[in-house]
């Protein structure tokens, strides 16, 4: 939902040319015979009520060559950013963050997988995107 969320905040304030937004999965769970799974049901219909386009996306798993490819690597919670970590190995440039520092809060996104509440989960990533466009623009 996240990059879905942040392209549309991008797209409002006509900054498309300025961001270049990408999901990657940390761990082989939502990859499947070489082939990424499908954003989940729920997931789409939670985008769908809240107005936010979306387009077919399959998961993809985080490359260590990707820290050298984007200013930032955003995580949902603690645990990606464990998996980030196992992937990438360091951190020099500080680009690793969880969305909600961003917020102030520095909680984990409310994972909808275990609670099944994907509202909430929706809610903690606007508020998160909200924040870290905000941030992005003053910088």
């Amino acid at each position: 939902m996240a990059e879905f969320i942040m392209k549309d905040i991008i797209k409002k304030n006509h900054k498309e040319d300025d961001y270049f937004i990408a999901s990657s999965a940390t761990s082989t769970e939502e990859i499947f015979m070489g082939r990424g799974n499908p954003i989940y049901s729920p997931a789409k219909e939670v985008l769908r009520r809240n107005n936010i386009p979306f387009t077919e996306h399959y998961a993809t798993l985080l490359k260590s060559d990707d820290y050298d490819k984007y200013d930032l690597i955003i995580a949902m919670d603690s645990y990606n950013v464990r998996g980030i970590m196992y992937i990438i190995k360091e951190d020099k440039l500080h680009k690793v963050h969880k969305l909600l520092e961003y917020d102030d809060s520095f909680n984990d996104v409310s994972d909808p997988w275990y609670t099944r509440d994907f509202d909430r989960a929706f809610s903690d990533i606007k508020r998160g995107c909200i924040a870290l466009f905000s941030y992005l623009e003053r910088k």
